[in-house]
């Protein structure tokens, strides 16, 4: 007789499947464990393999990842490695609770915009301008370079600004770039982007926080300078 497979099941059945429709949340421990080995032996079903080893572990994860190769593999259609399969993934479930959730970084002014981007633009020798998506509290969603050019300019689309923005449901939004030259005197082609990316924020109900040009040591505030 052949390895009953996930394949062979009815459609509704396979945890794949569920997993796609339904979400991860709604399988069972059993029915997790049963999509990384993929199949069990000709007398039982991955999920019922994975229910038999997981009712003589308590149904508790942490004693499965307790157990050792030679302990899985005495169960019929568990080989070597569908059970390091097994123990990695309880292994990476071992970690990722170890490990707090990454503190979104509040940017609510020129000095923090600053602080964040500087180390990444002070030894650029060509300008760069990047994007700093925010929620209403100011914390940092996600930050996006929108453009690469030369020593004097770069070439920056506000279509490509708000579309990150909305992507990202970011309700506050900043923008800042750099100088080579270390000059914090803004450009003409400076204040009018500036200007179009206001426009464009509220046509959006965007808040535009600043728009800071970086240099290696200062930096330049549109918004501290009474400009925004």
């Amino acid at each position: 007789m052949d390895k009953l497979t996930i394949n062979n099941w009815a459609e509704e059945d396979r945890p794949r499947e569920k997993l796609m429709s339904l979400g991860p949340e709604a399988l069972s421990n059993a029915e997790l464990l049963a999509i990384l080995i993929g199949s069990g032996s000709p007398e039982e079903s991955a999920v019922d393999l994975m229910k038999h080893i997981m009712n003589d572990c308590q149904n508790n994860l942490n004693t499965l990842g307790k157990m050792t190769i030679r302990e899985l593999t005495r169960y019929k259609g568990m080989g070597p490695a569908k059970a390091v399969s097994v123990l990695a993934a309880c292994e990476l479930g071992k970690r990722r609770q170890s490990e707090q959730a990454q503190q979104r970084q509040k940017i609510d002014s020129a000095m923090a915009i600053y602080n964040l981007m500087h180390p990444k633009m002070q030894d650029l020798d060509t300008e760069e301008a990047w994007i700093l998506l925010m929620n209403q509290n100011f914390k940092l969603i996600k930050m996006e370079c929108v453009g690469r050019g030369g020593i004097t300019g770069v070439s920056v689309d506000v279509r490509i600004l708000m579309r990150e923005a909305i992507l990202n449901n970011s309700t506050v939004v900043a923008f800042c770039h750099n100088h080579p030259s270390n000059s914090l005197r803004p450009s003409r082609e400076d204040d009018q982007l500036t200007q179009s990316i206001r426009k464009a924020c509220e046509i959006m109900r965007i808040h535009l926080l600043d728009h800071v040009i970086i240099t290696d040591g200062a930096y330049y505030s549109y918004h501290e300078e009474g400009r925004l």
